[in-house]
């Protein structure tokens, strides 16, 4: 098992190295300068058009895609895997998770736009979009490879990414919480919250693409704001120490030995660790997200690609950062160079609230893991779809709930660096499909502008009875 376990490790630490870290970086930065920062100067009208949607003004079905987006990408990432990051990589991490999440706007913008531009439709009617029909619709044939490499990978990704870390997440969380009531959860408490978190996802999964769609919408609106809205209070608590705090996340990129007594020697492994966590928490690209904005019906596809970057904003800037705050302004022992998952927040959240802060966060930690379950099955769903042509919700669900019971009995460490792998292995293929179908990212996003007046920035919006007859013209 060590030498397993072993072979893994060193997996995981190639992939992020040149593999997949380099190749984020390098497609981020490429679309970032090759488009005149589009995820900056398009940011205003993403934002209103979020907020028009959120009000029920139009685009339900955009509104809808998002959710199941959101669903995937909010989870626990954005309570332990934030811990997680500070604790191996110190608070440094923090400052490359925004680097990811900046470089992460305009990945999710590309990989969304391409996911309309290049989607197809079942004998249902039903749109079916994401990296493997971008890769099998817009590339040439000696690459159709990758959409089965994609797939392959998708799969089991939803097993771990999308399963066992969650879980593991909830159960760490409901075990911080016991202790601090003075109790410690049994082998046969562990088998009972894992059973029954299995059989509400064997319920939710087996309902086919119509419950997920449902859960997506009501899960991520209550999870977000009654997390966010509890650590404002904690932050706030605490607000003598953000300042503080900033500095040792800006300093501590660079220089994180100093910020973390010693503990952490290598600004590269602090590098390292704050992406592979960012990729992780937002997804932006591995793809899966463009699977479920895909199938928004749009006029046209920069505007549900626009979503990509609300969608990322709000989980990696906005829900990442209030969780490092929430930790790094408590004042409570951080155990610098280990594993720590949701219970560092948990601590955290504890030394501003008090004993009953665990439960508040298990609660939204249950309601993060279910939504990104749901999300993961509607991906899943669709790298079967791809591969085989069908899918057996019935016996997909039952594979999910069985991964939910193994998940709670594995250690901290094994489980984020499965996920890593999972992440890195499906990451490569799309990027390098991303790159490759660059050039007609472009001329959409400029189809779309071609009737905006950038010196009047109320005019910054999408006139749609003008651009849709542009964008036919790219088509």
């Amino acid at each position: 098992m060590s030498n397993i376990t072993h072979m893994i490790e060193q997996l995981n630490a190639f992939l992020w190295g040149i593999p997949v870290l380099g190749m984020i970086l390098f497609t981020g930065i490429y679309l970032t300068v090759r488009g005149k920062a589009p995820q900056l100067r398009l940011f205003p009208c993403a934002m209103r058009t979020f907020f028009g949607r959120l009000m029920g003004k139009d685009g339900t079905s955009s509104m809808q895609a998002l959710c199941i987006a959101l669903a995937a990408t909010v989870g626990t990432g954005n309570i332990a895997g934030v811990a997680c990051a500070i604790s191996i990589g110190g608070p440094g991490a923090v400052f490359w998770i925004w680097i990811c999440g900046f470089l992460g706007m305009v990945i999710k913008f590309c990989e969304s736009t391409l996911a309309v531009e290049f989607r197809i439709r079942n004998q249902n009617g039903e749109p079916l979009a994401g990296p493997m029909y971008m890769i099998r619709e817009g590339l040439s044939r000696k690459w159709q490879f990758l959409a089965v490499v994609y797939c392959f990978f998708g799969i089991f990704a939803s097993f771990g990414v999308g399963n066992a870390t969650q879980i593991h997440a909830v159960v760490s969380a409901i075990s911080e919480c016991g202790a601090e009531y003075g109790f410690e959860l049994s082998r046969s408490m562990r088998w009972s919250i894992g059973i029954v978190m299995a059989v509400v996802i064997f319920v939710l999964v087996s309902g086919g693409m119509g419950k997920i769609g449902a859960g997506a919408e009501f899960f991520v609106p209550v999870a977000c704001l009654g997390y966010a809205f509890m650590c404002f209070i904690a932050i706030g608590i605490h607000s003598n120490r953000i300042v503080s705090t900033l500095y040792e996340i800006l300093y501590g990129a660079f220089s994180p030995k100093a910020v973390t007594g010693g503990a952490i020697g290598s600004a590269i492994v602090t590098m390292r660790i704050g992406i592979s966590r960012g990729i992780f928490t937002n997804e932006a690209g591995m793809g899966t997200a463009a699977m479920a904005h895909g199938t928004a019906e749009v006029d046209h596809p920069v505007e549900q690609g626009l979503m990509g970057i609300c969608e990322v904003f709000l989980d990696t800037i906005v829900i990442c950062t209030l969780t490092a705050f929430v930790i790094l302004t408590s004042g409570i022992e951080i155990p610098y160079g280990n594993f720590a998952g949701a219970e560092l927040t948990a601590q955290a959240f504890a030394k501003s609230f008090g004993p009953w802060a665990g439960a508040f966060l298990c609660a939204c930690l249950s309601m993060f893991a279910l939504a990104t379950i749901l999300g993961w099955g509607f991906y899943a769903g669709r790298c079967v779809e791809f591969l085989l042509g069908k899918m057996n919700w019935w016996l997909f669900a039952l594979g999910q709930a069985g991964c939910a019971i193994m998940s709670i009995f594995l250690q901290t460490g094994m489980v984020w660096v499965l996920s890593d792998v999972m992440n890195g292995l499906m990451a490569i293929p799309n990027l390098l499909a991303i790159f490759l179908l660059s050039p007609k990212f472009f001329r959409l996003v400029k189809s779309y502008q071609s009737n905006l007046s950038l010196e009047k920035p109320e005019n910054v919006c999408y006139n749609r009875s003008k651009s849709i007859e542009t964008y036919e013209s790219v088509r």
